[in-house]
């Protein structure tokens, strides 16, 4: 994962803090992150990055024209919620889903399905990470 350049959306400030750490550890580098929807849109079509985390709900608001728009630009990303696999948007239902909380294991292996890459030490379906 050592370089990778990772775009989060996340709106709770704690987790975006306690994903910057995770990906660090895991030798990515955050290139930016966003809170609200439109701030999230706006960054999605001007930042360079390999993929994105995406928080299902951002304050009420789903998160899903910042999925369009990524997939519009071929840009892999990786889902994060609470509500588990009911809450992915019916057109994403095979993006990979790290359910909250989580834990880096289950981060690392989704943003690898979502790259493309195999984590040889894991054996996780795209939706639903453990």
């Amino acid at each position: 994962m050592s370089g990778t350049r990772v775009f989060v959306v996340e709106d709770e400030a704690l987790l975006v803090l306690a994903l910057e750490d995770l990906l660090s550890d895991m030798g990515c580098d955050l290139v930016g992150h966003a809170q609200r929807l439109e701030d999230a849109l706006s960054k999605a079509s001007a930042l360079d990055f390999d993929v994105a985390i995406l928080d299902v709900n951002l304050g009420g608001v789903r998160s899903d024209p910042v999925g369009e728009a990524l997939a519009r630009r071929g840009i892999p990303f990786v889902f994060v919620s609470g509500y588990g696999e009911a809450a992915l948007p019916a057109g994403f239902r095979d993006c990979p889903l790290v359910n909250k909380p989580y834990a880096a294991a289950s981060l690392q292996t989704a943003l690898l399905l979502a790259l493309g890459r195999r984590d040889p030490d894991t054996a996780a379906s795209p939706a639903g990470v453990p």
